[in-house]
């Protein structure tokens, strides 16, 4: 199979899809693996790293596009890409088409096979391809809503540990997942007063047992994000609903109600966000002020740790890419039913129930495709 790895062109995006030991297994396995040129840079992987591992170096996107049977990305395609797409190829990206209707439109019209890492699953149903970044992000959303707080970038001057005389800083977080576990152990780790909502008492109380007293915890009310919103001196969104659009549970009212020089950071702004106010921001403008709260909603948090980000998922989705590679899409789907859930568009067609109810389109059940060949 003809494999391409594309340079990621979004917005501050240094993660690249393939590190040069994964085009080593592939090229070893007898596939053709073309790297686009200074793909890898932003991660530490140079194009001679790439060459010795068997890979071709592509000097052309048009035509590294053009030959490939799969192509390999981090990101959702840009618009620069979509027309550099066709008609039988596999795309294996992250997609979270539930946030982007044209997207979804215009990748049915392309007729690709579009395969989302963040709708893969395993045997006990969580998602390994999304977690991985989840965690990152996670922990990421921290240190950024810290550093946000200070002064000098518009915030109350807080620091989240405090000091003695001066108490701690608020961390309020919306979600106990991936996201949300990984926030608190960072908010505990530098000393904030943490306080968690959820949906799941179950969750929380897992929490608890291991915070115990460092952290407070809220079943998921109207009440409650009214009270902890407005005591909120960081407020991180941290939701998740797999594949679906974010549920909104912030108010724009809730926000106005929120200290002036308060900051918000929404994780959950691939999948649309939970925030009334928030809308998408980028490395290069990652900030805008709304009811003087200062909103942070960089889409794709993790590239800015590309080194960190780049190993843990490609350490991931190598696994997920050599049985596209050996079996071809359609073979690696039946074998692999977790796979084959991550397979959101193909053919024109749309799989992915969750995407179609967040943009009123009408979705076919993935057995329909599977269940007898297709050229």
């Amino acid at each position: 199979m003809h494999i391409a790895v594309a340079k990621e062109i979004k917005n501050n995006e240094y993660r690249v899809a393939m590190t040069a030991e994964g085009v080593a297994r592939l090229t070893g396995q007898g596939h053709h693996v073309s790297v686009e040129q200074n793909a890898g840079t932003g991660s530490g992987i140079s194009d001679s790293d790439y060459l010795n591992a068997g890979a071709h170096i592509a000097f052309d996107r048009a035509k590294l596009f053009q030959q490939a049977d799969l192509i390999v990305k981090v990101k959702e395609p840009q618009p620069e890409e979509l027309p550099l797409l066709q008609a039988g190829q596999t795309l294996f990206t992250y997609l979270h088409l539930a946030a982007l209707p044209d997207l979804t439109r215009q990748l049915l019209d392309s007729g690709v096979t579009a395969i989302g890492y963040e709708t893969v699953t395993a045997p006990h149903g969580n998602l390994p391809l999304l977690h991985p970044m989840s965690l990152i992000a996670g922990r990421m959303a921290v240190q950024t809503g810290a550093s946000l707080l200070e002064k000098a970038h518009g915030g109350q001057g807080i620091l989240l540990s405090g000091a003695p005389g001066a108490g701690r800083g608020r961390v309020v977080i919306l979600g106990a997942g991936t996201v949300g576990e990984n926030t608190v152990e960072i908010a505990v780790g530098m000393g904030a007063e943490v306080v968690v909502l959820n949906r799941s008492a179950r969750r929380l109380e897992q929490l608890e047992q291991r915070y115990a007293s460092r952290i407070t915890t809220h079943l998921l009310s109207e009440k409650a994000l009214h009270e902890q919103t407005r005591q909120a001196d960081l407020l991180i969104g941290a939701v998740l609903v797999p594949g679906a659009k974010a549920p909104q549970l912030v108010s724009r009212d809730m926000v106005a109600a929120m200290k002036p020089g308060s900051v918000i950071v929404d994780v959950a702004i691939d999948q649309g966000g939970c925030i009334e106010t928030i809308r998408p921001t980028s490395h290069a403008n990652p900030t805008y002020i709304a009811h003087d709260v200062i909103h942070y909603a960089v889409t794709n948090i993790p590239g800015a740790v590309s080194r960190t980000s780049t190993l843990a998922l490609t350490g991931r989705t190598l696994a997920f890419i050599e049985q596209l590679a050996a079996h071809g899409t359609e073979q690696a789907c039946r074998r692999n039913p977790h796979l084959a859930n991550g397979v959101n568009v193909h053919d024109g067609i749309l799989y992915n129930r969750q995407v179609a109810e967040a943009h009123s389109l009408k979705s076919a059940p993935l057995a329909s495709w599977l269940a007898t060949p297709h050229s």
